[in-house]
């Protein structure tokens, strides 16, 4: 694992959209589901490790706009939602965590209908799936599955629309989505000389990168957290995500007694508060994806004003901070 891999990884990311989109114009992944389902499940219950239980959390909360009873669970919990017909079960693997999946999905195989979302179709949980929904992210050699990540989310969303939610953007079609995606990808990469070593100065300090804060609205709270494990496992910074409404009434604390440094993605209604609170207690910000009062650096790119071009896009700004910052970190 080296930083030119995560480099090289977050550099195919708009290919591996493309692909992802040209495949979703031609192949329902979950055309099979119907004839598991005997009507709308009751409940759906999401599982996963790390990143990917992130994603599930973004996707449930997607899901319960229309009533699902849609729950993102640790697949490591010891207790869980009821097995049974009417429980639809969807495990994402992104490559970690397998021993947890596995565990998790015993309690349901044979009793409930599992969808597996998974970049290798010979993983362990594969065997449990009744429909396997491959990821098309790719081998990515730095062990972060940025690409995963962003093809799970992508695809968890797609279900939901399946399910009955709402999908925000490019008139409900997700290739249309995907494709945008792929140019404000594009769009951050190819600028990034002009914006990255700005932000990576404004966020590190005098001291050296970390610790940072990333603070988000909480249908994004996944970018944040993505983008803050990516910082802890390349360049092992010490990186926390926060809530943008939340975070008066928790992280504020914290950066009244240290060198606060946040990366905010925009779009909270609370984004202002923030901000105003913040430099007050004499921290610093960085705004991605629109402008807030009082920013020390500000990030935008293609299409971020779509709330999932937004959702899609957004963690690469801090996947790209990670790989700088190991690329910088003394062997």
């Amino acid at each position: 694992m080296t930083a030119q891999q995560l480099a090289a990884d977050l550099a195919g990311k708009p290919d591996a959209l493309t692909g992802l989109a040209d495949r979703l114009a031609r192949h329902d992944p979950y055309a099979a589901l119907p004839s598991l389902l005997e009507d709308e499940p009751a409940t759906v219950l999401l599982l996963g490790t790390g990143a990917a239980r992130h994603a599930c959390a973004a996707a449930a909360a997607r899901m319960r706009l229309v009533g699902l009873g849609a729950v993102a669970e640790h697949a490591s919990a010891a207790e869980s939602v009821p097995a049974g017909p009417d429980t639809l079960v969807v495990a994402v693997s992104l490559g970690s965590g397998q021993l947890e999946l596995c565990g998790a999905l015993e309690r349901y195989v044979e009793r409930s209908p599992i969808v597996v979302l998974a970049n290798d179709p010979h993983a362990p949980v594969a065997r449990y799936a009744d429909v396997l929904v491959p990821l098309l992210a790719g081998q990515e050699k730095s062990g972060l599955a940025c690409r995963a990540y962003q093809h799970a989310l992508a695809l968890l969303l797609l279900l939901g629309h399946r399910l009955g939610a709402p999908q925000l953007g490019a008139g409900n079609d997700l290739s249309v989505t995907l494709r945008r995606v792929a140019n404000a990808s594009s769009d951050l990469l190819g600028r990034a000389r002009s914006w990255l070593p700005e932000v990576a100065s404004v966020l590190a300090g005098a001291g050296g990168p970390g610790p940072v804060h990333l603070v988000a609205p909480a249908d994004r709270l996944a970018s944040a957290w993505q983008a803050a494990l990516a910082m802890r496992h390349g360049p092992v910074v010490a990186a926390y995500a926060c809530e943008s409404g939340e975070w008066s009434h928790t992280d504020r604390f914290l950066a009244a007694i240290e060198d606060y440094r946040a990366l905010l993605f925009t779009g909270s209604a609370y984004d202002d508060r923030v901000a105003e609170q913040l430099l007050q207690l004499r921290g610093t910000f960085v705004a991605v994806g629109g402008e807030v009062t009082g920013a020390a650096a500000q990030v935008r790119y293609l299409g971020d004003t779509d709330p999932d071009v937004r959702l899609l896009t957004e963690p690469i700004v801090g996947e790209l901070l990670a790989a700088h910052w190991w690329a910088g970190r003394p062997v």
